[in-house]
């Protein structure tokens, strides 16, 4: 396996100024990838991009489109691993829930070629639903995890990742958090590798998960699972850092590490475990247990590793963190926060400069999103109580002033089966409005339950021909969203379509309840390019 341990700036040729995104991209490339599979999502959206836009990631033809959404990723990937492959699939941390089924079985099949699926957390949820952490997932699937601290470690861990994976023949999730994915440092980079040759796995059964092959396959992960722990302890990312004050002993993990060193100046007096590679390094934390008379716990997200620790030592140890209260439970770490959780007087800091003003977020001035809720809003005038159920995307911030258009917003796709459930609990009107994107991403099954059993739904496909909240990703379903739902087998009477332009405000409106009045299942597709992508699009002069 390579050695990261003692990575030597003046000995490597090149520097480049990387996200950790990119960082990881790029490692991922020079490792050896032959294909990256993604669904847009902030923060993790780069990691494609700049895959996308590489040369030598060109040259070689590496895979670099993006999927239908993150389950359908996670099974690219994991057919490419199947062939002897390199592949990555990158996702943020909801997404993760999307691809749950085949991350968790993957550990059941295992990987041939390395395989790394990387979760993206959204601590303070900058542009998310919730704030859960993805370390969960690896110790339930009982797979390995590793969670950079800087972005020469998310360029490192690329490569050592996919050795990690390939010599215990299991996938590994890589953990980022949004400060990590988009700040930039200087990351040393190594001289590209060759992909790996075709080959198939040796132990074929594993791959067919019936319960006969997998009630063969489970103790022998279980056993992984524990050499994993022992490879921890050994890991060139995880760190016992000596120091003479023993009254206290800090276990940070990822980012929060860089947090602990700021705030001591880059000399912390207490001892100190860095984690980054997970199983946890249990005899380090042992280790630290004993010499120290309490142990704080400095982590970005949830409390995972105060939880498990707590667990894990026999004796009684002062252990604080999240679960005591010194840190917060919400929202991103601050070197404020570990500052005061740590006793430490806190340094005067810069102020915020008064130049920069908030700005609440708000559809853009041309966006075709404006117009669906502006016809929508004056339609349903006329109704008692109509519900609109909305879905994630640009259009979300329809639920905000001066629209106040939609009802519920909850994941993905969540939009048409809301509004079906509604419908079946008796409520009228129920109306659904997703994007395109979303709608190929995860409405389209729903929209088949409704259609099965003819629900009186009106769903409005708000399509700006790509997806938009992201930046401007190419959109499954452009130009045949009308033929996707004819395919379902909705009604072609029902399947209507219309452009978003004020010009067609009142044509939209009628539009809009002559389809709410029919008794059964019927789609509008609104239709308008997204304003930021056209203006890309036009020429320039």
């Amino acid at each position: 396996m390579l050695n990261f341990a003692d990575t030597n700036l003046s000995d490597m040729k090149n520097k480049q100024l990387l996200l950790g995104d990119e960082a990881f991209a790029l490692g991922a490339i020079n490792a050896g990838l032959s294909g990256a599979y993604a669904y847009p999502g902030t923060p993790s959206t780069e990691i494609l991009e700049y895959i996308q836009e590489n040369t030598l990631a060109r040259e070689r033809g590496i895979h670099s489109y993006w999927s239908s959404n993150e389950k359908t990723a996670v099974e690219e990937a994991l057919g490419m691993s199947f062939c002897g492959k390199r592949s990555i699939v990158s996702m943020k941390h909801v997404g993760l829930n999307v691809a749950a089924d085949p991350f968790v079985n993957s550990a059941m099949t295992g990987a041939n070629g390395g395989m790394l699926v990387v979760a993206a957390d959204d601590p303070s949820m900058h542009s998310s639903q919730n704030e859960q952490d993805s370390r969960f997932y690896g110790a339930f699937a009982l797979l390995p995890v590793l969670e950079p601290s800087n972005q020469q470690e998310a360029y490192d861990m690329a490569a050592y990742g996919f050795e990690l994976s390939e010599k215990y023949r299991v996938p590994v999730l890589v953990r980022f958090v949004t400060r990590l994915s988009h700040s930039r440092a200087v990351v040393v980079t190594d001289e590209p590798t060759a992909e790996n040759a075709l080959h198939y796995p040796v132990e074929r059964p594993q791959w067919v998960l019936m319960p006969v092959n997998s009630r063969r396959r489970y103790p022998r992960l279980i056993e992984t699972y524990e050499e994993l722990k022992a490879v921890s302890e050994e890991s060139p990312f995880n760190k016992f850092i000596e120091a003479p004050d023993h009254s206290t002993g800090i276990i940070a993990s990822g980012i929060a590490y860089n947090y602990v060193m700021e705030a001591f100046g880059g000399n912390p007096p207490y001892p100190v475990v860095k984690i980054s590679q997970y199983p946890l390094p249990q005899a380090m934390i042992a280790r630290l247990a004993l010499e120290c008379g309490r142990i704080a716990v400095i982590e970005e997200g949830q409390p995972v590793i105060e939880e498990r620790i707590r667990g894990l030592l026999g004796a009684p140890v002062e252990i604080i963190g999240k679960l005591s209260g010194e840190l917060p439970r919400t929202g991103e770490l601050t070197v404020e926060a570990v500052e005061k959780a740590l006793g430490i007087q806190p340094k005067e800091r810069r102020a915020m400069p008064q130049v920069v003003v908030p700005r609440p977020p708000a559809l853009c001035q041309g966006c075709g999103h404006r117009d669906v809720y502006n016809a929508l809003n004056r339609a349903l005038a006329d109704y008692e109580s109509p519900k609109v159920f909305g879905d994630i995307g640009c259009y979300t911030l329809g639920y905000l002033a001066p629209f106040n258009a939609i009802d519920t917003v909850v994941d993905m796709g969540a939009s048409i089966t809301m509004a079906k459930g509604a419908a079946d609990a008796g409520q009228h009107p129920a109306i659904a409005v997703i994007g395109d994107s979303t709608f190929t991403h995860s409405g389209m099954t729903g929209l088949l339950d409704a259609i099965n059993e003819n629900s009186p739904i009106t769903v409005i496909i708000s399509d700006n021909l790509t997806t938009g909240m992201t930046g401007g990703q190419d959109s499954q379903g452009t130009g045949k969203l009308r033929e996707i739902c004819l395919g379902l087998g909705a009604d072609p009477a029902h399947v209507r379509t219309i452009d978003s332009l004020p010009k067609n405000h009142q044509a939209m409106m009628d539009l809009f309840k002559e389809e709410i009045d029919y008794p059964g299942l019927s789609v509008i597709v609104s239709r308008r390019e997204c304003i930021q992508t056209a203006r890309r699009h036009a020429p320039k002069k």
